[in-house]
């Protein structure tokens, strides 16, 4: 789609809505007038108003949005209030061209929840920030819904941090074999297994580091997070020692949760479950119960493993347990699915995390432009599991988008009261700061204050992480310098 912004540069905002709407479209920024034929949009902002003009398919429309320039003295209000502005226009214009209203409505970052709670911080009532979402940003009551609930979660568990809190997170970049929804970096261990050792050493000394800068920032851990990959590729000794380090450096007496992703059930032993010192939820994530969507993605095991992965679990050690699923996978159905939900309900999961498939660059699915269920049958898989979860008594607790989602849909965090995982509201709410260490970690520097947040990242292949230790050991002074600049805390400042 050809784009015209007039009196702004708002380019990521106009892309953002552009997309979520049109997702078939990619943008572009030419310096003459479309062609006969061609898709375009043009967005101006003049004078407190936003005007939108669109012409899909041969079809026009345009919409105006007003908006207040009281507060243009501040310039994040004012950047704030110009690019709400633009996508409600955009938005409405849109909605003359398309046949059906997204679920999101005018909704497009990552973190929708965020929004209800700023609303509920402000004071605003339950059912005002409900009526809020549902009139002025045209979100489904459903998926309003869905924000309320995980804006509750969200700010008790940001009332039950301390000034000093981060949370830890350990990547591992390594998985059996690569999925083919996937676009992580990890490499498969049948021709990576050589590289681990070398990792290990490298990831013990940027743990002792990150250690170091945190008890001179008198930094205090409430979470820890074994991600990747899959952490259970390692061996049960490697593992053991892992956790060891982890234990030796930092000081974990405060820690409320430890979780570690075993992701795929054949990484699953009562060997590496017994190494698991200290760990208190543990991730078997099927993504399917079906042995034919199970092929379609790249999975070498059975859904009879998985059963047996997670009986395994239960009898070698007190974890809460979440399972993951993906809504929209290749060679799946909505009854297909319905049946998936039903066999994980039947275990008896602590948290359930229901994801839509996203198509990421890079993975299988999107490189052959493998077939999967379209918008309306990922719509019945996640209405379904939305329904069998709350009947079974679960809740949801957060939630997050992905850019070019099946439908355009959500992934949702669903628990059983009591069992939030912490970490996943810590992470995608911003709450506090997250020190990462491994593999394409990806550290999070958060002034809750200001609002502040800087990101400080490790590199993302093995053999790169290992030859730029010195790098990244030298980088934990760019978290001093944060807490430095924002009034950070601790003696060593």
């Amino acid at each position: 789609m050809k784009l015209y912004l007039v009196g702004h540069d708002y380019k990521y905002a106009v892309e953002q809505i552009m997309l979520a709407l049109f997702p078939g479209e990619r943008p572009e920024y030419p310096d003459t007038p479309p062609a006969d034929g061609e898709n375009w949009a043009r967005v101006e902002l003049s004078g407190g108003c936003c005007t939108a003009e669109l012409c899909v398919g041969g079809r026009k429309s345009e919409a105006k949005q007003l908006y207040s320039d009281k507060m243009f003295h501040v310039e994040h209000f004012k950047v704030r209030e110009e690019q709400k502005a633009l996508k409600l226009a955009f938005y409405r214009a849109a909605m003359e061209l398309l046949p059906k209203k997204p679920v999101w409505g005018a909704l497009t970052g990552i973190r929708p929840g965020t929004l209800m709670t700023r609303m509920l911080s402000e004071g605003l009532s339950e059912e005002a920030a409900l009526r809020r979402m549902e009139e002025e940003y045209f979100v489904a009551p459903e998926r309003a819904r869905l924000c309320l609930d995980t804006a509750k979660a969200s700010l008790a568990a940001e009332q039950a941090l301390e000034p000093r809190d981060v949370a830890l997170y350990v990547g591992i970049p390594f998985c059996p074999t690569r999925c083919a929804y996937c676009s992580f970096v990890s490499q498969s261990v049948e021709k990576s297994m050589g590289l681990i050792p070398a990792f290990l050493e490298a990831l013990h000394r940027e743990i002792r580091a990150t250690a170091r800068t945190a008890r001179r920032l008198g930094l205090r851990p409430v979470s820890v997070y074994f991600g990747g990959g899959t952490p259970t590729t390692l061996s049960a000794d490697q593992l053991e020692t892992l956790i060891g380090w982890l234990s030796e450096e930092f000081d974990l007496s405060a820690v409320r949760e430890f979780c570690v992703e075993a992701g795929r059930p054949d990484t699953v032993t009562a060997e590496k479950l017994r190494a698991l010192r200290g760990v208190t939820r543990l991730s078997i994530n099927p993504q399917s119960m079906s042995d034919a969507v199970l092929a379609a993605i790249g999975r070498r095991h059975t859904a009879q493993d998985i059963r047996a992965a997670y009986a395994l679990a239960r009898e070698c050690g007190d974890f809460q347990i979440n399972m993951d699923l993906i809504a929209g996978l290749p060679a799946d159905t909505p009854e297909g699915f319905e049946r998936t939900v039903e066999e994980v309900l039947a275990l008896g999961p602590e948290n359930v995390t229901v994801h839509t498939l996203a198509l990421k660059k890079g993975s299988k699915i999107t490189e052959e432009d493998t077939a999967r269920p379209d918008g309306e049958a990922v719509a019945r898989m996640l209405d379904t599991a939305g329904a069998r979860l709350t009947a079974a008594g679960y809740v949801p607790y957060y939630l997050y988008r992905q850019k070019f989602m099946s439908g355009g849909f959500e992934n949702v965090g669903w628990a059983k009261p009591g069992t939030e995982s912490l970490y996943n509201i810590l992470i995608m709410e911003e709450l506090c700061t997250i020190l990462a260490m491994g593999g394409g970690a990806s550290t999070k520097l958060v002034d809750r204050k200001s609002g502040r947040i800087e990101r400080v990242f490790d590199p993302k292949y093995p053999k790169e992480y290992v030859e730029n230790m010195d790098r990244i050991v030298a980088d934990k002074e760019k978290i001093v310098t944060f807490y430095k600049e924002t009034g950070g805390i601790g003696d060593g400042i």
